[in-house]
């Protein structure tokens, strides 16, 4: 997938991602003046070489009939997620919602309880609990564990046939958590969703939510380039997660071997997060 923008004639910039399936090539508006319900047929050509003619899809259109895991549902920007993809295009398929719940309905009794689909609910009033039963799958699982501790083994194998777009926002957002969570959460488990979607026979996007705070000290216009396998924001350094991970359980050893207690883990675990980040 790569990021462009096009001028119209008109002298509106569009920028766009342009994502390539065999022949198909997609483009999904990220910042646009053009309607989000309407379709275009873009001609341009790319460095001069030669003209193409593309097909620009609205975010409405690329989502009716898609399936979507969402993990980390009833997070803050997650439940938002949710909450507008099911307002603005009730004609998608199914919507698959990792939750850290025990089972199905004490899932879905964390995610729809909340005020913030009120909307949702006058919208559509007593046909509400047919719509989400037919749209929302609420999934039990954790990003922590290997095949997103989903145990049932059927949904699992349904869920790598029908999943089109991962969209992953688990994550630990506490500047100050233990240095172990956070390795376990944002790294490992960010791996696990990758890994996950990697299965999924249809899969067309793989959306990965992170920290403003992944710029570091930046300023001014921050271009999304890619990094490679290691690369940190402070040049020349390197980081690698299996030392890291192997740094982690030598000093929970050490704690462990020494007797220290668990506020103590916990306040010494928080301040080798905050050495590591520095």
């Amino acid at each position: 997938m790569k990021s462009i923008g096009i001028t119209f004639s008109t002298g509106v910039i569009v920028f766009v991602d342009v994502i390539l399936f065999g022949k198909s090539i997609w483009m999904i508006p990220t910042l646009s003046k053009v309607s989000l319900d309407t379709s275009h047929f873009l001609d341009f050509s790319i460095s001069g070489l030669r003209r193409f003619r593309f097909t620009y899809l609205s975010v409405l259109q690329f989502l009716k009939d898609k399936t979507i895991l969402v993990t980390g549902a009833t997070g803050f920007l997650a439940k938002i997620f949710v909450e507008k993809i099911l307002r603005i295009q009730p004609n998608l398929k199914k919507l698959y919602l990792l939750i850290r719940a025990g089972d199905d309905k004490s899932a879905k009794q964390r995610m729809f309880q909340k005020d913030l689909f009120r909307v949702l609910r006058d919208t559509w009033g007593d046909s509400l609990d047919c719509f989400i039963l037919e749209k929302v799958v609420a999934v039990p699982g954790d990003i922590l564990y290997e095949d997103l501790g989903i145990k049932d083994s059927n949904l699992k194998e349904e869920m790598y046939r029908q999943i089109d777009l991962v969209v992953n926002v688990a994550a630990i957002t506490k500047f100050d958590e233990r240095y172990d969570a956070l390795l376990d959460t944002n790294t490992m488990g960010a791996f696990h969703v990758l890994s996950f979607a990697k299965n999924c026979t249809k899969i067309q996007m793989f959306v990965h939510l992170s920290s403003a705070y992944a710029c570091g000290e930046k300023s001014g216009l921050i271009p999304e380039n890619s990094f490679t396998m290691g690369e940190m924001l402070k040049w020349p350094r390197k980081l690698d997660i299996i030392a890291e991970k192997e740094l982690v359980e030598q000093k929970l050893n050490q704690l462990q071997t020494t007797g220290a207690a668990e506020d103590e883990v916990t306040s010494i675990m928080k301040d080798l997060g905050t050495e590591r980040a520095q």
